[in-house]
């Protein structure tokens, strides 16, 4: 028995073995021919060209997390029948529409390999002539990883009617993409409506909130799976709540409440521009579904509240109503909207009172003829991220809209330029907006008009340690011209380190078949006033 044991152990053994080499054998031919549209073998024979290849997305020279999707990409060579790809040891063919779809198994395997290397890209086109090798390009695999969820609204660039609006949330390691909420798919005047400015607490989907407008009008907020409607209204408050920031341990958002008017131009190359006539900042307990004023002013325009890490101050913009000769402020601002020019102020924030500071100005653009709109703070609190354009605040169709930063210092009234920079590499000639951070500080997610001055499309950016940011990527696709065939603009990015816990089922009773609650107001409301404005809530 014993020498039976023995030899069939050692069997088992030699099996064993066996097994692990085939494994390892098969999964290495995987990674060398892991392109599911057509593998194919590295030209033996091949010409170099020195003109590089037309590829899309662009993702030259990028640096990339190491736990992104696929960056499937294509080709443009007219003259070629067939191609071949080879990044970083995987060998990928494809047809004459050039578009490579690489294996996500051996995608991972490389990335996890790569931390912190280059991965080199060679592409091969199949001309009449024979083989032709294009120049090589590279990209570049960070040791961070990004979190692993990116939530946006899918919406026509312009549009007058309120139909095909949703949110949605993209897994980010590969290519799904999950409908979080989404209104309808055909026109109906007493059914459409808007929804709009979805917001998490501190990276996580435990709590967050979106704005439902016109038909089901109200505010969303869940908690863990579940959700109810709230209605913020009042006669001392200006008007519901709209961009908000959720405090980061206390269940309390900061809202801007805004009197909002567009002007469409006829031949402006910046179609859109959004104005508030007025604009203040709230305060709303989600627990005790109470509200309160924060700040009520008549001279100024404040908006874009922002939390910072620790939760003891709120960062904001702030713009001076400009004086008109016109007979109402409605008409004078759109015809000078472009001399609204906001700064960028922050108010102290003390948790056990609930109460808030005196403003103090962080970013002084208005006085070199500029203007900011949505201020990030870095989760580790050194970096203010915000957008700077020539005016207004509304950014996203602005093609001097570029991404900037500002070193937060010790010395708290340090608004020189010297600590305000932008993001060059981050930067396009359009225009660059709406931006969010990773948890850890190290990914810069921001909508980009770049491609074709029409479309927004998410760019992710790494922002390394001295605070300075890489050349971008575009979101990767299963299909790298989805985004060229969708027609929609990605809208307000946001990353979360987990999915969303509310059902599309739950999201779709409460906004539909629920009415909203009144919000309770705690008084007493303070009086409009003038200049920068006090802050309320002693």
């Amino acid at each position: 028995m014993r020498c039976n044991y023995t030899f069939l152990k050692c069997q088992a053994s030699k099996l064993e073995r066996y097994i692990i080499h085939y494994t390892f054998a098969i999964a290495s031919t995987m990674a060398l021919l892991a392109c599911s549209s057509r593998p194919s073998a590295i030209p033996a024979t091949f010409t170099e060209l020195t003109d590089s290849a037309t590829v899309y997305p662009d993702y030259r020279d990028v640096t990339i997390p190491p736990n992104i999707a696929p960056l499937n990409f294509m080709v443009t060579d007219a003259s070629a029948s067939e191609f071949v790809a080879e990044v970083g040891g995987i060998v990928c063919g494809a047809n004459k529409d050039g578009k490579f779809d690489i294996d996500t198994i051996a995608w991972r395997q490389l990335l996890a390999g790569s931390k912190g290397k280059d991965v080199r890209v060679n592409v091969y086109a199949h001309r009449e002539n024979g083989w032709v090798q294009q120049p090589a390009f590279s990209f570049h695999v960070a040791a961070e990883d990004i979190d692993g969820y990116l939530s946006y609204r899918l919406i026509e660039p312009g549009y007058e009617l309120y139909r095909q609006i949703g949110l949605y949330q993209r897994n980010l390691t590969n290519f799904t993409q999950t409908t979080i909420y989404e209104n309808n798919r055909t026109f109906d005047g007493g059914k459409n409506h808007c929804v709009n400015c979805h917001n998490y607490q501190n990276y996580d989907t435990e709590r967050m909130l979106f704005h439902v407008r016109a038909a089901h009008g109200g505010t969303v907020v869940t908690h863990g799976s579940k959700a109810h409607k709230i209605a913020i209204k009042h006669d001392s408050i200006l008007a519901a709540g709209v961009y908000p920031s959720w405090h980061p341990t206390l269940p309390l958002v900061a809202f801007s409440t805004n009197k909002t008017g567009q002007v469409f131009h006829l031949l402006h190359p910046e179609k859109i521009e959004v104005l508030d006539t007025e604009s203040d900042l709230i305060l709303y307990d989600a627990d005790r579904n109470e509200v309160k004023n924060v700040l009520r002013t008549t001279d100024f325009l404040e908006t874009f509240p922002c939390w910072t890490p620790d939760g003891r101050r709120l960062f904001y913009c702030s713009a001076r109503v400009p004086q008109y000769d016109a007979p109402t402020l409605d008409v004078g601002l759109t015809t000078r909207y472009d001399s609204l020019l906001y700064d960028i102020y922050s108010m102290s924030f003390d948790p056990e009172t609930r109460s808030f500071g005196e403003p103090r100005l962080e970013v002084d653009a208005s006085s070199k003829g500029m203007s900011c709109s949505v201020p990030r703070i870095s989760p580790d609190g050194r970096y203010l991220l915000y957008t700077l354009g020539q005016y207004g605040q509304f950014h996203i169709w602005h093609k001097t809209a570029d991404l900037w930063v500002k070193t937060l210092n010790d010395d708290s009234l340090d608004v020189s330029e010297e600590n305000c920079y932008p993001l060059s590499a981050a930067n396009s000639s359009d225009a660059d907006s709406y931006h969010t951070w990773s948890s850890n500080g190290r990914w810069i997610v921001f909508s980009s008009r770049r491609d074709d001055g029409n479309f927004t499309r998410p760019y992710i950016a790494y922002f390394d340690q001295t605070g300075q940011a890489h050349r971008p990527f575009m979101l990767p696709q299963r299909d790298p011209e989805y985004n060229l065939l969708l027609l929609k603009s990605y809208n307000v990015p946001e990353l979360t380190r987990s999915a969303v816990r509310v059902s599309i089922e739950e999201l779709n009773h409460v906004v539909r078949h629920t009415e909203a609650e009144l919000a309770t107001f705690q008084g007493p409301a303070p009086e409009p006033l003038s200049g920068k404005g006090e802050a309320s809530g002693q």
